[in-house]
């Protein structure tokens, strides 16, 4: 259980595939100009990495090594067609919106990346905890940078305005280098974070030892 909790926590911040991988930049930079946006980029992603990761870890005695990768490529976007067309469906202004990018997740480096390094190689449960984490990881990226851009940028939030309507907003971060900037300030603030756990730990490990040694001497 506890290999497994692992396994499912280190997508949502360790091992973020957009904020500390840096993999699959693309509709995370093109398509997070409010936080709807960012959810269904999100969840549609999570869907394709979910599935494709469970069938292709049930597949892999079965696939021949020399074609794997053209496999993994059909899986997935059997998957993606299904996403579009449900998102299409059901949301056709927010299908609109995202256009491209959702037949383009077949070919996301996050996708291909588990499939290769992970859902090929492990059981099925560790390929199916591993994908649900990095797809919750994902999507809880793409919502915040959306989120974040739409308040700065709009001074709304999932379309409900936040910030008062006499504010002037920032349309910067509407526009592409918004989403530079927005990430820049992401990922500076995870390392910062991270580099003060480490401090943390380190400390913590440095003062174990000294209260040993008291405690014997006693």
């Amino acid at each position: 259980m506890t290999s497994l909790r692992k396994e499912f926590v280190k997508g949502l911040w360790d091992e973020h595939p957009t904020f500390r991988l840096l993999i699959g930049m693309c509709p995370t930079l093109a398509v997070t100009t409010a936080a709807a946006n960012g959810l269904a980029m999100g969840l549609a992603t999570a869907f394709v990495l979910i599935c494709s990761s469970t069938i292709i870890s049930l597949l892999k005695n079965l696939i021949p090594a020399k074609v794997r990768i053209p496999c993994y490529i059909i899986i997935a976007a059997t998957f993606v067609t299904i996403a579009d067309l449900v998102l299409a469906a059901s949301l056709p202004e927010l299908h609109k919106v995202l256009g491209l990018f959702i037949p383009l997740i077949v070919v996301n480096c996050i996708i291909l990346g588990r499939a290769e390094a992970y859902a090929s190689r492990m059981p099925v449960l560790h390929s199916f905890i591993d994908a649900l984490g990095m797809g919750l990881g994902i999507t809880w990226g793409l919502t915040f940078l959306g989120g974040f851009r739409e308040l700065m940028g709009m001074g709304t939030l999932f379309g409900t305005q936040i910030l008062p309507a006499t504010s002037t907003p920032w349309v910067i971060f509407l526009l592409p280098p918004g989403a530079f900037f927005t990430l820049g300030i992401v990922v500076g603030a995870m390392n910062q974070i991270n580099y003060a756990r480490e401090r943390r730990s380190e400390a913590r490990t440095q003062v174990e030892p000294a209260i040993t040694s008291q405690t014997v001497q006693g």
